[in-house]
């Protein structure tokens, strides 16, 4: 009993930090309050530290979700590492990761910004590597190596804003549209956030992290890690208007949005599909912030978290079930064995695709109906509707293999009575998925929307959902041999299923070229040109090249090239239509 006493303390101490600011979110919205605090730290002679405090009633209500979801998930785990013989060092490193994330959201000042922004890559990186082996190695360090570029961004805004006398970011929002320092700032800040939020170049981090154990991905995929980012530039929008790089970010989150919808439907691994459907909903965040709708990127986030926490709980007692097997291939007809589990997993799922008043439909319906009303080139709207009709696809297919084929492998199922710790943490997430679109469209929206479109329009998002529906039931039924074999044989399927070759470019890329040129930098300057570039140089330069050719081989080759060619063409027809 003594090992779970930190769980219950933790939890009961979250919960209650939760209800304290949903009280004080209340009081803040009525009466409108924006609540500034700042006191000094330490003092030396003329030089002072000072901490500041920002609280309103975005700061308040996000710590109120975060702190909701993390004492369920802390909850949660009480039950599902109860066989973790440290059960308390996961405990304290989900609180330490916790802390970081309530210290980024009420930070107006960047130092205190770049203290809970390090923190969640550090501590990220040890629950990441949590299992030990080489696998979850690997993946820790992707991941830390990913963020920390993000956090060189964030430091080179901090020398940036020296200029100012201040780094309290709020002084400077409203009438530095035309400092050239600020749009410096403000073109780190978005990379900055890219890198967290796992948008294109650096989402092959985004998918390696689910080495993690379960109730970590469920955290850090909902409210925490991933989301640092889009809070980040829901903070700093009024930084995102009139700028070019913007187009960019709107260009590259859409691709992301598109890219993760693909990549999921090739993928097998129960966690890895969830967690691609959270860089499609991450991508769906970014293109919508980058067009200047801070409140409706905002919405999302939050009940995206909700929906989300719930989905890889449930997949974490799937888990559980299958002897800690994840390939979705190995299962079928979980319903009769874990009814309650599924209805939480089959309702969270309809949540993601937007199924009508579900907490996911209030915000990406009312994202893509905005999209419909906006001054948008045709690609950029196809990129919309294209990935939220691949959405619906790639989950139709994993209900499909989870509940409705046969089983399969039935001597791996680890039978057991659902555990109600594990169902109570997810019932009161479930209950928070069907009532909170409706609930947070009533408190942040103090005005409605007027949206005025011809009927075809309006019913685009409902043609896009049940052609999504139908191509996710034939890919799933097993007997429909020849869509199976079109998508899963066929060369090209190998650039879809691999994320484009992010995760190659990402780790192979980077270690056969810059560390390469490194180590010839240090030559050069170690033992003079003359020796490096003499007969012995050339052949080896000649040697190391041909070794790397002959490593990934030409049809590798072919295939970068190809990608390289398609990316160019991509970035051409979208300043084309600009």
């Amino acid at each position: 009993m003594q090992k779970y006493s930190i769980c219950f303390i933790s939890f009961f101490f979250l919960f209650f930090f939760m209800l304290i600011n949903f009280f004080f979110f209340i009081i803040f919205l009525m009466n409108n309050m924006v609540v500034f605090l700042e006191w000094e730290l330490i003092s030396l002679n003329s030089k002072s530290i000072v901490m500041s405090i920002l609280l309103d009633w975005m700061s308040l209500l996000f710590m109120m979700f975060v702190s909701l979801i993390s004492s369920v998930v802390i909850y949660y785990s009480k039950s599902y590492m109860s066989s973790e013989i440290n059960l308390n060092r996961f405990i304290i490193l989900v609180l330490l990761f916790v802390f970081s994330m309530i210290l980024l959201i009420i930070s107006p000042n960047m130092i205190s910004i770049f203290l809970g922004w390090d923190g969640l890559g550090l501590v990220s990186y040890c629950l990441v590597i949590y299992y030990q082996n080489f696998k979850s190695f690997n993946a820790g360090m992707l991941t830390a190596l990913s963020n920390r570029i993000g956090d060189v961004f964030i430091l080179m805004v901090i020398a940036w804003m020296l200029n100012y006398g201040s780094w309290n970011y709020i002084f400077y929002l409203e009438f530095m549209f035309s400092d050239f320092s600020m749009m410096m700032i403000s073109i780190m800040i978005i990379l900055a956030a890219m890198t967290k939020s796992a948008q294109i170049p650096f989402s092959s981090w985004l998918p390696a992290a689910m080495a993690a154990p379960t109730p970590v991905s469920s955290l850090v995929h909902s409210s925490t890690l991933v989301t640092a980012g889009v809070y980040l530039l829901i903070r700093f929008n009024l930084l995102l208007v009139n700028m070019f790089f913007i187009k960019i970010l709107l260009l590259l989150s859409g691709l992301t949005m598109f890219m993760a919808g693909i990549s999921a439907n090739y993928e097998f691994d129960l966690k890895k599909i969830i967690a691609l459907s959270t860089l499609s909903q991450l991508g769906l965040m970014m293109s919508i912030l980058s067009m200047g709708m801070s409140d409706l990127a905002f919405f999302h986030l939050l009940t995206h978290a909700m929906f989300k926490a719930l989905l890889f709980m449930c997949a974490g007692v799937v888990i559980h079930m299958m002897s800690d097997v994840q390939d979705i291939r190995f299962m079928g007809g979980i319903s009769f064995y874990l009814p309650l589990t599924s209805l939480c997993l089959n309702i969270s799922n309809l949540a993601l695709c937007g199924i009508p008043f579900l907490a996911g439909f209030y915000s990406k319906d009312l994202i893509l109906e905005m999209v419909s009303m906006s001054n948008l080139n045709m690609f950029i709207f196809l990129l919309y509707y294209i990935s939220t009709g691949l959405t619906m696809f790639y989950t139709i297919r994993l209900l499909m293999y989870l509940m409705v084929n046969d089983y399969n492998l039935m001597s791996i199922y680890n039978l057991f009575d659902e555990d109600y710790v594990m169902l109570n943490s997810m019932f009161l997430l479930l209950f928070m998925s069907l009532v909170s679109g409706s609930f947070l469209s009533w408190m942040i929206f103090s005005y409605p929307y007027m949206i005025y479109l011809p009927f075809n329009m309006k019913m685009m998002v409902i043609y896009v959902v049940l052609l999504g529906l139908l191509m996710g039931y034939f890919i799933s039924k097993m007997n429909f041999y020849s869509l199976n074999k079109f998508l899963y044989t066929y060369s090209f399927s190998s650039f879809l299923c691999l994320m484009w070759f992010l995760p190659n470019l990402s780790t192979y890329g980077i270690i056969y070229n810059f560390l390469n040129f490194g180590n010839k930098l240090s030559k050069m300057n170690d033992m003079g040109w003359m020796e490096l570039y003499s007969g012995q140089g050339i052949f080896l330069i000649l040697k190391n090249n041909t070794i790397f050719y002959n490593f990934f081989h030409m049809n590798n080759f072919k295939i970068y090239l190809f990608s390289f060619v398609l990316w160019m063409s991509m970035m051409l027809l979208f300043l084309m239509l600009i």
